[in-house]
């Protein structure tokens, strides 16, 4: 039996478990999550685990006053005892809860769009094939100390409902994530992959080491407007706040979102979409809700075109769920997962050595660290530069730079003739906030504001 199967025959026990007394949706995980850490250029600690996790909401029926309780629960036990002790607790609690009047129901029956982001050897990876990466990141920099991590992860994904929805799906992930550091300063890397073998961890150390010894002797810079070029974990933390606050409907329904759809917010050079089936994405094609998932174009050519739904707030602005649902959607939204940010015109794509050469005077910025919401509606956002940050002059990188605090409105940064330039070259990248991976370019801005150093 397969993975995927076992998980689909979990769904149909707790399903059967809950029979009529309420309707009920279950979602079941088997996966085999793996890491191995390092510090001071050795690994200290390597973990792995293959588990199960069962994730059950149910809605039962008011015999008062009509309508539906809602509660939920989830368990790592998948024996009889363990399922039997979920039905009957979330059962229970759901009794004791006041009746939901936003209950949408459960999700149709819909077929799921046949992708399979998924690699056998990832799931299995040793230990040792971990460590290899590992000491390829920490060789990248002779005489630097290294710190970061190397994990794989794979499983199976099944849900099932009462209404008759089925989906399964199986996924893997695979990433090197590490700094080199001197005495006096850090350079970060990154990369994500559905396979491991298509991890350069060489390639990512070698950029660390660079940034970090470019780093050195970094001088102290006047705050102010520059112009900047984000290499992509920062375009990635620019998108996970837009996604969450913005084009999360639940924030549109409760009058924080900025985003207003059919307007050109954003540079028509620029176009934002969530699409779980493109051959690089990650993960399962169906959401929390079983609600199959598919393209969705958010902005288009810089207009605001589409928000992010699940069944929740699909019912109460009108329209269909589209495919957004997370765990914890009751409580913050539907959130875009599978995010993706190019040229709307592909001729406007450039190399990011053609960015940085292409600019006067700015900064090249590697990472934000320790970001904050300060305004949802308008998108302002305090943090800081890490782990390299440059100078750049005439069109070239001439030195390393104090780390500086920024406070800019991430519409405004990506808004109507401030995108000057956008690189061909796309990756995977790690917002700082949030859990969120974005496959996206380094991006060129015409303004970015900053407030202070780092410690202003």
């Amino acid at each position: 039996m397969t993975a995927a199967r076992s998980s689909a025959e979990l769904c149909r026990q707790v399903l059967d478990l809950v029979g009529d007394r309420a309707e009920a949706q279950v979602t079941a995980q088997r996966g085999r999550p793996a890491l191995t850490r390092f510090a001071n250029s050795f690994i200290h600690q390597n973990v792995g685990e293959a588990g199960v996790s069962v994730h059950l909401k149910l809605a039962l029926p008011d015999s008062a006053g009509g309508g539906w309780r809602v509660a939920a629960a989830s368990t790592t036990r998948a024996d009889a005892e363990g399922l039997t002790s979920l039905v009957d607790g979330t059962l229970a609690a759901a009794a004791l809860r006041p009746v939901d009047p936003d209950w949408p129901g459960l999700a149709p029956s819909a077929p799921v769009p046949e992708v399979d982001h998924y690699d056998p050897a990832t799931e299995e990876a040793t230990p040792d094939e971990r460590a290899r990466r590992v000491r390829a990141f920490v060789d990248a920099g002779p005489g630097l100390r290294a710190a970061g991590y190397c994990d794989t992860d794979g499983g199976a994904t099944a849900f099932a409902n009462s209404a008759g929805q089925r989906a399964e799906g199986r996924s893997t992930r695979a990433t090197i994530d590490g700094i080199h550091q001197t005495d006096e300063s850090a350079g970060s890397g990154h990369a994500t992959a559905a396979r491991l073998a298509d991890l350069d961890a060489a390639g990512v150390g070698a950029v660390a080491a660079d940034r970090a010894l470019r780093s050195q002797a970094a001088a102290d810079i006047e705050p102010g407007e520059y112009e900047v070029v984000l290499e992509p974990e920062c375009v990635a933390t620019i998108l996970i706040f837009l996604a969450f606050y913005g084009f999360n409907a639940k924030q549109v329904i409760e009058g924080q979102s900025g985003i207003r759809l059919g307007e050109a917010q954003f540079d028509p050079a620029v176009s934002i979409w969530d699409d779980a089936t493109d051959p690089v994405a990650l993960g399962v094609p169906f959401d929390a809700d079983g609600t199959p998932k598919r393209r969705l174009d958010l902005v288009r050519a810089g207009v605001s075109a589409a928000l992010a739904h699940d069944r929740r707030t699909a019912r109460k602005m009108g329209t269909e769920s589209t495919g957004h649902a997370v765990g914890e959607s009751d409580a913050y939204g539907a959130i875009p997962s599978n995010l993706f940010l190019g040229p709307a015109d592909a001729s406007f794509g450039a190399g990011t050595a053609d960015l940085i050469a292409s600019t006067g005077r700015g900064l090249l910025v590697t990472t934000f660290n320790s970001c904050r919401i300060l305004d949802p509606k308008t998108q302002v956002v305090t943090g800081l530069t890490r782990n390299g940050t440059f100078l750049i002059e005439d069109g070239k990188v001439r030195g390393g730079v104090k780390n500086l605090r920024f406070t800019q409105s991430f519409i405004e940064a990506l808004a109507p003739g401030n995108v000057l330039g956008i690189a061909r070259e796309a990756r995977f990248a790690d917002s700082e906030f949030g859990p969120g991976l974005v496959h996206c370019p380094a991006v060129r801005l015409g303004s970015f504001r900053f407030t202070g150093g780092a410690r202003g």
